[in-house]
């Protein structure tokens, strides 16, 4: 059995975060003599000195920073255990965040939602359909309770769900397909690019961007897809999303000697997995689910 208890360690925290014993007394709702003889007898178990006088003021010691930053740890794995409990006592939660990159198939996202509001009938779904970045800061952020991301996400364990495959694609009757050859980098930089701007408002990107001469950004994917078809430019699109019109012939793949095709594995990520609830865990096994009913052979 442990010899220090977990509440001398938070009383600790609390006197070094407020400066002091009086402050932190103030703000956990306790005595300034209990905070003291909590901290001392802590030292005394320990054998070591974790606080010094400064003036007025209190400071950790070399050894009392060590120890508060592993104690830290063992704080706020107690609270993520109660947040646990708790949420598991009041059962159901009441909303689901789902943040999902706009490259994900939209018929498997339909899919996947019907089957989820079919079994979760009251259960709101917030959806953000977000760009490259977007994603992944609303998981540090802790704005979304699952993400769909093809970028990795520092901190959090992902797990593959889908590859989107993009063609280079324009316009049937744009000035490149007019060339009737081989196309290299120098070829598409005397073109228009279109390219979808990161939704990260912090830590944006520029993905796929050729330094084309011009270059137009849109915030939507299903606007620079009607843009391309309306021979405005060129671009790398989802294969999932221009399936007709390459099969109508609207759209033609460029003939590049290189890059022509670009794979994108996406990965689905719970903010954390252990204190999601009932209907976040439905959410991501109906999200597999469709991709593996439409999207089969990346399943």
């Amino acid at each position: 059995m442990s010899r220090v208890t977990l509440a001398q360690w938070q009383m600790l925290a609390a006197v070094v975060d407020h400066g002091g014993f009086a402050r932190a007394a103030e703000a956990v709702h306790k005595s300034p003599s209990t905070l003291n003889h909590a901290v001392h007898k802590l030292e005394q178990q320990l054998g070591v000195q974790v606080l010094e006088p400064v003036g007025r003021q209190v400071r950790l010691t070399e050894a009392g920073e060590m120890l508060l930053r592993r104690a830290r740890q063992l704080i706020e794995s107690a609270e993520a255990l109660e947040d646990v409990a708790g949420r598991l006592s009041e059962g159901l939660e009441a909303e689901v965040v789902l943040s999902v990159d706009q490259i994900f198939p939209t018929g498997a996202l339909a899919v996947a939602l019907s089957r989820f509001s079919t079994a979760y009938p009251h259960v709101r779904v917030q959806l953000h359909e977000t760009v490259l970045n977007g994603g992944i800061e609303m998981l540090y952020d802790g704005r979304a309770d699952l993400a769909i991301s093809g970028l990795a996400a520092q901190g959090f364990l992902g797990e593959p769900l889908v590859t989107v495959r993009f063609i280079a694609v324009a316009h049937r009757d744009h000035e490149l397909h007019a060339l009737k050859r081989e196309l290299d980098l120098r070829d598409l930089q005397r073109h228009r690019q279109l390219v979808v701007r990161d939704s990260a408002l912090r830590q944006s990107m520029d993905a796929g961007w050729l330094k084309a001469e011009q270059r137009w950004t849109v915030s939507h994917l299903e606007t620079s897809i009607d843009m391309i078809r309306r021979g405005l430019g060129f671009a790398w699109l989802p294969e999932t999303r221009i399936h007709d019109d390459l099969k109508s012939g609207v759209l033609h793949p460029l003939p590049l000697s290189a890059g022509g095709l670009r794979e994108v594995p996406m990965q689905m990520i719970f903010r954390d997995r252990d204190r999601a609830g009932p209907a976040t865990h439905a959410m991501a096994l109906a999200l597999k689910d469709a991709v593996a009913s439409e999207c089969p052979s990346d399943a």
